[in-house]
């Protein structure tokens, strides 16, 4: 289809001439003596590319560029005049026109501008349907999404961005993400600065916005690197997904089957969640047992992020990782000259954490003198300094955790009593993962979503035997256990599903065990005994049907 040009001249020998070099090229062309003219074409007709003289009885074709634009026409206006200087044509080009073309024409420049300025107009249409479908997509998504520069300065909200988190296009681009801070908790910030930095994707799942226009909002959030040319991160991409009816209706109904990323509807955890929940704003000392990876410091960042102190700092401190000496210069800092190599005064980790939490992980660990030490600072809220004598007051909430039975060290003499106190003002026990294995096929999709977006393979699932498998064995390194052996068959695993050959060695060995083959005994007897009726087999055995269908295949029963 031939491209519609519009010629504005006041000279009709101008007009004439142009439009016979156009016409010989194919193009339809409209032509006009004046403004006025030449606006009823524009109106009239979808033009392509406007040339226009620079003066226009007593107006300018600088008029017909302004109409041009008021109209939001993606029409190239080229100028021309009899008369070209630098000035007139730095200020037609900076005014908006595709190009200045000086007087006398000649018909190979025309045709060469009237081409380059149709190829602009093409790719400017292109950017505009791109422009308005990007912005139909926003619109039509449920989700928030917000898209960030570098910087963390707002390129782009949808408009179920403003409904969520109160941020709206007229007054959020251009300006600081957190700058919205007064809107909610900006949980997502640091997931934001996160991937930004790292370059990686990010996954927090029912967390509470505490907005005070929508309270008790929990939504779950996405981050993802926004990529420019040569694959270099520009900025990071946040999707928020509201949440809240369905929390709702899981605590109405059968319980939370997740908080904060802590996974599970086993009666343990729903308790845990509940103890949480209330713990949150308290600023007692918190002591949290439980074997190694079960997920005491993730219970402890947790506690932090929901309640009143999510804005302060959260610092952690794994008490087992430092000789004595060092682990009491990094909780209290120390001041120069208090050992060899200490050269200057630096702030330890309970300062750092003023205002907020510090998190004492593994804090059976601990030396006699530092528990000493410990004790003082919960009995009178401040502590000194290696090498220092001047008190340092602090307000700090502690949370300690440890995976020893601090009772049994309290009888071995290797714990203090009086800070075993100090510290269980509170306590959450959480369970091993072979105590509530009811939530192994619950942790085990969570692991699977996790996974397929650090390693960016779409893995569906795991075979019934995999899964039979991991309620089967013990997992002595509980959860986290579990997430890196998961990790392990991804990796391994090419197909959609993950097969037991694909496991870690030590679960692949587990198979059919003595404990399997007592299983198998006990199945069969409970089979006979309820006349081979499945219901009530698995009523004899304690266990549900679907498991017992699940015994049944794994051990090859009829």
């Amino acid at each position: 289809m031939a491209a519609n040009i519009l010629l504005i001249d006041d000279e009709e020998n101008i007009r004439f001439t142009l439009n016979r070099f156009l016409q010989q090229e194919g193009y339809n062309v409209w032509c006009a003596s004046d403004c006025d003219q030449a606006l009823e074409i524009i109106d009239s007709i979808e033009l392509d590319v406007i040339f226009a003289d620079v003066i226009l009885k007593g107006r300018t074709g600088i008029e017909i560029l302004d109409e041009v634009k008021k109209r939001n026409m993606l029409c190239p206006v080229v100028i021309f005049t009899g008369a070209p200087n630098i000035e007139t044509a730095s200020d037609a080009v900076r005014l908006g026109a595709f190009d200045y073309l000086p007087k006398p024409i000649r018909q190979d420049t025309l045709l060469h501008v009237a081409s380059k300025a149709l190829r602009h107009k093409k790719l400017a249409e292109e950017k505009e349907k791109y422009r308005l479908n990007l912005e139909a997509i926003f619109r039509s998504v449920k989700d928030a999404i917000v898209t960030v520069d570098q910087k963390l300065l707002i390129l782009q909200v949808n408009g179920r961005a403003g409904e969520l988190c109160g941020i709206t296009r007229e007054s959020a681009v251009g300006n600081a993400f957190d700058s919205f801070s007064g809107e909610c908790s900006m949980n997502c910030l640091e997931s934001l600065k996160t991937t930004i930095r790292e370059h990686r994707s990010l996954e927090v799942r029912f967390i509470e916005c505490e907005r005070k226009s929508r309270p008790q909002q929990t939504v779950n959030i996405r981050t993802y690197p926004l990529v420019g040319t040569r694959n270099k991160v520009q900025g990071a991409v946040l999707v928020i997904r509201d949440e809240t009816r369905l929390v709702h209706l899981e605590r109405e109904l059968e319980g939370r089957s997740e908080l904060h990323g802590i996974i599970g509807k086993s009666p343990q955890i729903q308790e845990i969640y509940d103890l949480m929940e209330r713990l949150k704003d308290v600023r007692s000392t918190l002591l949290i047992s439980g074997e190694s990876g079960t997920g005491k410091g993730m219970v402890a960042r947790t506690i932090h992020r929901m309640g009143t102190l999510r804005g302060r700092p959260f610092v952690s401190v794994n008490c087992s990782a430092l000789p004595e000496t060092l682990l009491e210069s990094e909780l209290f800092g120390h001041v120069s000259g208090a050992f060899t190599g200490a050269t200057k005064n630096r702030m330890g980790r309970f300062q750092k954490a003023e205002g907020g939490t510090i998190f004492l992980d593994e804090i059976g660990e601990t030396t006699p003198h530092m528990q000493l030490r410990l004790l003082h600072v919960l009995q009178d809220g401040e502590f000194e300094r290696v090498g220092d004598s001047t008190p340092v007051k602090v307000n700090v909430r502690v949370i300690a955790a440890t995976n020893k039975d601090l009772n049994t060290e309290i009888e071995g003499g290797r714990f203090r009593e009086d800070l075993y106190y100090r510290l269980r003002v509170v306590e959450i026990e959480l369970p091993p993962l072979r105590e509530r294995k009811e939530d192994i096929p619950l942790l085990v999709d969570h692991f699977l979503e996790k996974l397929r977006i650090k390693l960016d393979k779409q893995i569906a699932s795991v075979s019934e035997d995999v899964l039979e498998t991991f309620i089967e064995y013990p997992w002595p390194g509980n959860v986290r256990e579990l997430e890196h052996s998961l990790e392990h068959a991804f990796i391994l695993c090419r197909e959609e599903v993950i097969e037991t050959r694909h496991l870690p060695a030590h679960l692949r060995k587990f198979g059919l065990t003595s404990k399997d083959r007592e299983h198998y005994h006990d199945v069969v007897a409970a089979l006979e005994k309820a006349r081979w009726n499945k219901t009530k087999a698995a009523a004899v055995l304690g266990i549900s049907r679907q498991e017992l269908y699940r015994k049944l295949k794994r051990y090859k029963i009829v």
